[in-house]
């Protein structure tokens, strides 16, 4: 650790205000390598033993971290404890799309441990979709024992979110215009609840446990029911924009003389790049990613192949434009994107190496989401987690 960060870890204008800042920084450590020793946290702290200990003493308290006996290495001397995450502290996770609204728990550690899909045979409104979650986490629970307690719920949702306080401002594709759907969810769950673009989401939780990790500058697209979103992390940082609704990748031109988007506005991305032809054409009407990336790879039909190039035809034309603006080192594809882009990555390659300047080309890698069909559960989450990361010793959490 540099001077400065060591400087930085231990600023504050009074020994409460050094207290808070440390818990929260060995917190972080713990939360996003899953866990390390009383020495590594040591180490990179630079704090000393006699701290980390007190410190990881009142995360134990809080029900924030647990200490593990470490296994036998056979190094000299005694080992050092493992401080990891508290799994039993959860977060719950909400995705509303068109065809369906998917709740999860997720341990602080990062670990999905339920997701239920919720097929809904109509687009829900803000109401019907805070009923059905309602219920659901009514249901879960009562099904969780003891040791767990809820921190919150997050909401990933396909649309822009006033951040500040959870309004959705517009959510084309379900139809919902300012909807107060963080206030009406904490109204029929009692719990705290925070709610964010799902691909700005997806980009947090990709770039804390999954291909984004160590990874300061990258672009995240992500296909879903309800269309194409993006983020952007540039020198290791979000770029949500001032209100929180920046990296809608979806709707940017990428035909003059396409169709009308869902927005109002002529030849968008998600007009030429959708889910549903996708479906369609392999004979599926209700499917989450997995199911639909299997068909799409066991099909031999020439319209099917002919659709994936007609998409990643467009989609090159939307990568084009963020490589060259962002520079960024990593490109990742999540939802139907992901499937398209590991299908046929060799067109998707070259028709990139026919549009984007040379010098920005270079470095950049094309990959898939590592995360999969629980990114935007884990986004969600993290989004939850956040408070509690940033200053521990004011969190608190519900007991189920």
């Amino acid at each position: 650790m540099s001077v400065d960060e060591q400087t930085e870890l231990l600023s504050g204008n009074n020994n409460d205000d050094v207290r808070r800042h440390n818990l929260s920084v060995i917190l972080g450590l713990a939360h996003r390598s899953g866990g390390l020793s009383r020495a590594q946290l040591t180490r990179q702290t630079g704090l000393n033993r006699s701290t980390v200990a007190a410190l990881v003493a009142e995360l134990v308290d809080r029900q924030l971290v647990v200490e593990v006996e470490p296994s036998s290495s056979g190094h000299v001397g005694r080992p050092s404890h493992m401080v990891r995450p508290n799994p039993a502290a959860v977060s719950l996770a909400v995705n509303p799309e068109v065809d369906a609204i998917t709740i999860g728990v997720v341990g602080l550690d990062g670990k999905v441990l339920r997701r239920v899909r919720h097929p809904t045979p109509h687009k829900a409104t803000a109401t019907e979709a805070v009923a059905i979650c309602a219920a659901a986490i009514e249901g879960i629970r009562s099904e969780l024992d003891f040791r767990f307690r809820i921190v919150g719920v997050g909401v990933a949702v396909p649309g822009l979110v006033r951040e500040r306080d959870g309004l959705v401002r517009l959510a084309p594709h379900l139809g919902w215009v300012d909807e107060p759907l963080a206030q009406m969810l904490h109204h029929a769950t009692g719990l705290p609840v925070v709610a964010a673009n799902d691909a700005r989401l997806g980009a947090l939780a990709e770039s804390t446990f999954g291909a984004g990790r160590d990874v300061n500058d990258l672009i995240y697209l992500n296909g879903g029911a309800s269309g194409i979103g993006g983020g952007v992390i540039a020198g290791g940082v979000s770029l949500a924009g001032v209100a929180g609704y920046g990296g809608e990748f979806g709707h940017t031109l990428v035909n003059s003389a396409g169709q009308i988007c869902s927005c109002g506005a002529l030849g968008c991305l998600e007009t030429e790049v959708a889910r549903e032809p996708l479906l369609k054409l392999v004979g599926l009407t209700d499917a989450d990613d997995d199911e639909l990336e299997l068909a799409l790879t066991a099909s031999r039909s020439a319209a099917v192949l002919s659709e994936i190039e007609h998409q990643l035809d467009y989609l090159a034309v939307a990568l084009r434009n963020a490589i060259n603006v962002f520079n960024p080192r990593l490109v990742l594809l999540g939802g139907f994107l992901g499937s398209l882009h590991a299908i046929a990555p060799a067109y998707l390659d070259h028709q990139l190496a026919l549009q984007v300047l040379h010098p920005t080309r270079e470095g950049v890698t094309i990959s898939r989401t590592q995360l999969k069909s629980n990114l935007l559960m884990i986004g969600a989450a993290e989004l939850v987690f956040e408070s509690v990361l940033s200053d521990p010793a004011s969190s608190s959490s519900t007991v189920v």
